[in-house]
């Protein structure tokens, strides 16, 4: 039997792809499916999404339907939720048809986890399903199939160093198969020959559980969701067991535990216990109160919109006209120790602001001219009623009360000059009459001693709409903490599982703070500051509303989508027959993956590859990790998912510092084959020109111009339909007037010459800001999931513990 309760991203592939296809058409489709499951709040589609549905039809395997079933997946929309939509648009075909697959649908209860062992020694991978009978398991390390490991368990033993690696397991029930998350085998040498670091809780010869993450206590009203979360650390990993009011949950065999629709009888004591093969703990006993609400049962019966909202329901009527959201992580820094987490915080970031509506722009390794021209290019997208969000991760300080962002070009010996004045950017922000103003700051927040005189920023408007975040306290340090070869910030690590939550941005920060109290290795080190005079009950998760100025917002979409434009796929022909894809993604604003792959070669050819050669200059990128045969060898953070969905395989190429490139991306195609009869390799080539792709279109590495012209050729987006500074590929579409700058960024950037002029707020102005998007020819999956934030500590640091806590070093000085 299914569980109607799990997300739909549970289904099956080809399930999926079947009601994908049922909902490709106008009478009965993937628009009226998005009006109806509107109902649930949560699950609004926003302008943006419902323009990128649209958009699916442009690509030869697009689906819109798939692309909407993907972003009800991502806000954990169920297969109960989605049978009772279909119903109400009263599509018979397609309800029949997920009924049935829910009924024989099988699911992972318990997945695989990351393990760390000696050599010589011992390690049990399990992955556990629940289904129809006579389910089939076979895992895999990386790509390949290991020997023998066709069971829901996988011993490996005795340990070598061959066994370090991913491993995945896939469970299959005839045509239908789902996978397990990815496990991370470590293979340490023995504590004789090596430095003695454990890099998990408890060291290889050891087993327990520990809960790390507690349930809490909850007030929700009739006919919301409920969430429960319990998370453990153990050795061999942990199963779970949810309990309410005594008696086990039949459904209640994860970590997290969901009930989309609570009624009163979902009232009482919760508890879990978490058991490996050796022990057994319980969680703490919390108790759910459920207060009457708008929804009728948990039946999915229609809810009754003229009823009187329940109190929970009228605090909620705030909301804001768009969201916009900056985030920057700086990293490989040129004359300072760099850093490793920031790019999977902000991939991290990205993703969740995403789910919440937010127009994202991710942004790695900037320069201080880079900085200037992104953080105004973020500003300019700011308007009235918009909520505005800034998050950087990276090296930083704090003197006198002003908070200083380092570019990754900062000298040995930097000062002010040389970094980003947060101050500045605020006071730049409120000139924007927005709504909210959030900046987290993930930095160090140590003095500067070569710093002389601090600035004074300008008086700022009494506005109660700011939120600072700050990482760690005054003069004190932020940490990073590593795993594997992935790396989480101490701040992120904790605000990723809050900054979901339906509150008061000031409350959701305050439990953050929390559980940095509670986490024993932050205890003494680092404690989030939160500084705010927020008077509303402003929350990220709050709806978007258009203002009455449809223009604004179509000018505002319109800039956006400027600089998220992917190249689209194609297919080349090369003379001897062979049809050589060439598919785009974007990883990050600034960062996207090419890859290519043979659709067709003729008989006679016995084997080839397409490889991408001689690119455009400028680029930042690794030729030793450029076509490689996975994303994880071409350094990339997206999900490991991609390549098991690939019917052929191909290879990958991951370009960096697209802010950068100041002429059209081109790259050379050389494609090398082998005749059946012949040993020698034959050679093709083809050269390719994509345009400047994503973020590039927006040339973030030139000067702007002064404020005194700014002052006189400002783009307000309240003036969109009066002139136009649109790029190449854009303009036609709008009337030019005489201040229009086309194939320019903008014409009112603030006039930075070189480190060392004071920043100056610039006027409001047009601007044209990237959205994360990923390519639907190459990324027809899920959401990343999140990253695994197990850590470890350097021994020496700490007595007791074998967690790696590693300092940002130099985030304040040199």
């Amino acid at each position: 039997m299914g569980d109607w309760n799990l997300s739909i991203g549970t289904l099956s592939e080809g399930a999926q792809s079947r009601l994908a296809d049922m909902l490709d058409n106008a009478k009965c489709g993937w628009r009226q499916l998005a009006s109806v499951v509107a109902e649930e709040p949560r699950f609004r589609c926003s302008e943006n999404e419902m323009t990128s549905c649209s958009l699916q039809v442009l690509s030869p395997t697009g689906s819109p339907s798939r692309y909407l079933l993907e972003r009800l997946s991502e806000r954990s929309c169920t297969p109960g939720f989605l049978l009772h939509c279909l119903k109400k648009m009263e599509h018979h075909e397609a309800a029949q048809y997920l009924t049935a697959t829910v009924m024989e649908r099988f699911q992972i209860t318990v997945q695989p986890q990351a393990q760390h062992a000696t050599e010589g020694g011992r390690v049990v991978l399990v992955c556990k399903a629940i289904g129809p009978a006579a389910m089939g398991y076979q895992w895999f390390r990386g790509k390949e199939e290991v020997l023998g490991g066709s069971g829901p368990e996988l011993v490996l033993c005795p340990l070598t160093p061959t066994h370090q690696g991913h491993y995945i397991c896939r469970v299959n029930h005839g045509e239908n198969f789902i996978f397990s998350q990815w496990a991370y085998v470590r293979i340490v040498r023995s504590a004789g020959s090596s430095t003695g670091v454990s890099s998990s809780f408890f060291p290889p010869s050891v087993s327990g559980v520990r809960i790390v993450r507690q349930p809490r206590s909850q007030v929700v009203a009739e006919g919301d969701s409920l969430c429960l979360d319990c998370f453990a650390e153990a050795n061999p990993p942990p199963q779970y067991q949810w309990y309410h009011n005594k008696q086990p949950m039949p459904t209640g065999k994860i970590s997290t535990l969901r009930i989309l629709c609570v009624t009163t009888a979902d009232r009482g004591m919760y508890s879990c216990r978490v058991f490996n093969l050796y022990h057994e703990v319980w969680s703490d006993q919390v108790h759910v109160k459920i207060d009457p609400g708008s929804s009728i049962d948990s039946s999915w019966a229609e809810i009754d919109h003229a009823a009187t909202p329940s109190p929970a329901r009228q605090i909620s009527k705030l909301y804001a006209t768009d969201k916009v959201a900056l985030l920057m992580g700086n990293m490989n820094y040129l004359h300072h120790r760099p850093l490793q987490a920031p790019m999977s915080d902000v991939h991290e970031m990205t993703n969740l602001l995403r789910q919440l509506d937010f127009k994202v722009v991710s942004l790695l390794d900037l320069n201080w001219q880079e900085m200037h021209s992104a953080v105004t290019e973020f500003l300019l997208l700011l308007d009235r009623g918009v909520y505005g969000l800034l998050y950087f991760a990276g090296h930083g300080y704090e003197n006198y009360g002003n908070s200083f962002m380092v570019p990754i070009d900062a000298p040995a010996s930097y000062t002010s000059e040389n970094c980003l004045w947060v101050q500045d950017v605020l006071q730049r922000m409120q000139e924007r009459e927005t709504s909210l103003n959030v900046f987290l700051l993930d930095m160090c927040r140590k003095r500067n001693l070569n710093d002389g005189v601090p600035p004074q920023p300008g008086q700022l408007k009494v506005t109660a709409n700011i939120v600072f975040g700050y990482a760690t306290c005054v003069d004190a340090e932020a940490f990073e903490v590593n795993k594997d070869d992935l790396s989480n910030g101490i701040f992120i690590n904790f605000l990723k599982q809050r900054v979901m939550e339906d509150e008061k941005v000031t409350v959701m920060l305050d439990r953050v703070a929390e559980d940095m109290g509670r986490c024993e290795i932050t205890r003494g080190r680092q404690a989030l500051e939160l500084r705010s005079n927020l008077s509303e009950r402003r929350a990220l998760t709050d709806r978007i509303q258009s203002s009455g100025c449809p223009e604004t917002t179509s000018a505002r979409n319109l800039q956006w989508a400027i600089a998220h434009v992917l190249p689209q796929s194609r297919n080349l022909q090369f003379d001897c027959g062979v049809t050589v894809q060439l598919g785009f993604a974007a990883e990050f604003s600034n960062i996207m993956i090419i890859y290519t792959r043979i659709l067709e070669k003729p008989k006679d050819i016995a084997s080839c590859s397409a490889h991408l050669t001689d690119f455009t200059e400028g680029l930042d990128m690794d030729l030793k990790m450029s076509n490689q045969e996975n994303l994880l060898d071409a350094g990339s953070l997206l999900p490991m998912e991609i390549l098991l969905s690939a019917e052929l395989p191909g290879l990958y190429t991951r370009l960096k510092g697209l802010q950068r490139l100041k002429k059209e991306l081109t790259f050379t195609v050389c494609l090398q084959y082998k005749y059946t009869n012949l040993d020698e390799e034959v050679h093709e080539r083809q050269t390719v020109t994509v345009g400047k792709p994503l973020v590039s279109k927006l040339n973030l590495h030139e000067p702007r111009l002064p404020r005194s012209y700014s002052a006189s050729s400002s783009f307000d987006l309240h003036s969109f339909s009066h002139s136009s500074s649109f790029p190449e590929g854009f303009g036609p579409s709008f009337p030019a007037s005489e201040t229009s700058s086309i194939g320019s960024a903008s014409t009112t950037w603030s006039y930075y010459s070189q480190p060392g002029v004071s920043a100056t707020p610039s006027s409001p102005g047009k601007s044209n800001l990237p959205v994360e998007d990923d390519s639907p020819e190459l990324f027809d999956s899920d959401a990343p999931q999140p990253l695994t934030t197990t850590k470890s500590l350097p021994h020496g640091q700490v007595e007791d513990l074998t967690y790696q806590f590693s300092n940002m070093h130099n985030f304040h000085s040199c």
